[in-house]
């Protein structure tokens, strides 16, 4: 019978937590980035109202199995890669990277397939694979110069070395940091508070920034106003827009729908 890595808990407060547990660093193997992929699927199929990636106390992940490099090679890994960072993306709500520890290489391309980051104070993050004579493969080229810009991105690239946490907060790396005791609560916290918010808007937010950083201004522009015309169709809206007019801003409930 295959080991499990990876586990969801869907939580009374709409928060859908996902635990990496591959002992003893999270390396992102074959068999977690397709577990990884297949819990991914099932948060696009039936949403949750905010999700939260966790790697546990030690360590968020040391990046891809350096053994699969050899064994199955580098397009495979590749691939892995892409499908289950690509289909962790695609969550339509909004995704919460709980950091402790390392997110090195592979696992900070996994933290940054995430739209949020939480960050213990003592976290250390990098994309070293320039040490081994190679570049990131997982996303690190387009998702963390989209992030940090492309100087600050090239520069840990061809460097490999670790951002330590305050510097990660200082370059927009890092939303969040935290006591490292409190970085798991403090990204539910949060992830609980978007839970409750106007999620399918959160989802067409995300969709139209995401597809917006593909295209040119005009191209995104185009896909800002149909998002926007969306998000006025649900629920939600017509809840928010009522409240405020009774009540002024912030005072709304919203179904999530």
């Amino acid at each position: 019978m295959a080991e499990t890595f990876v586990t969801v808990e869907r939580r009374p407060d709409g928060v859908a937590l996902v635990q990496l547990d591959r002992p003893k660093a999270n390396a992102l193997s074959a068999a977690v980035l397709g577990q990884l992929q297949e819990a991914a699927a099932g948060l696009v199929e039936d949403p949750p109202g905010a999700v939260v990636l966790w790697g546990g106390r030690r360590i968020f992940a040391a990046g891809a199995d350096i053994v699969e490099l050899e064994t199955i090679g580098a397009e495979a890994v590749g691939r892995n890669f892409a499908a289950a960072l690509g289909a962790l993306a695609a969550v339509p709500r909004a995704t919460i990277a709980a950091v402790n520890g390392f997110a090195l290489g592979g696992g900070l391309e996994l933290a940054l397939a995430c739209d949020f980051r939480v960050g213990a104070e003592d976290s250390r993050f990098g994309v070293p694979e320039i040490l081994l004579g190679v570049i990131p493969g997982g996303g690190g080229t387009q998702r963390l110069p989209r992030l940090v810009g492309s100087s600050r991105a090239k520069e840990m690239i061809m460097t490999g070395r670790q951002v330590r946490a305050d510097e990660a907060l200082a370059m927009g790396l890092v939303n969040r940091l935290v006591a490292p005791d409190y970085v798991l609560d403090a990204a539910l916290t949060w992830a609980a508070e978007l839970a409750a918010g106007p999620v399918v808007a959160h989802g067409l937010a995300k969709s139209a920034v995401d597809r917006g950083l593909d295209g040119t201004l005009e191209e995104g522009l185009a896909i800002e106003r149909e998002a926007f015309a969306a998000a006025f169709r649900t629920d939600d809206a017509a809840i928010g827009i009522r409240s405020f007019s009774e009540n002024g801003p912030g005072k709304a409930t919203f179904v999530g729908r």
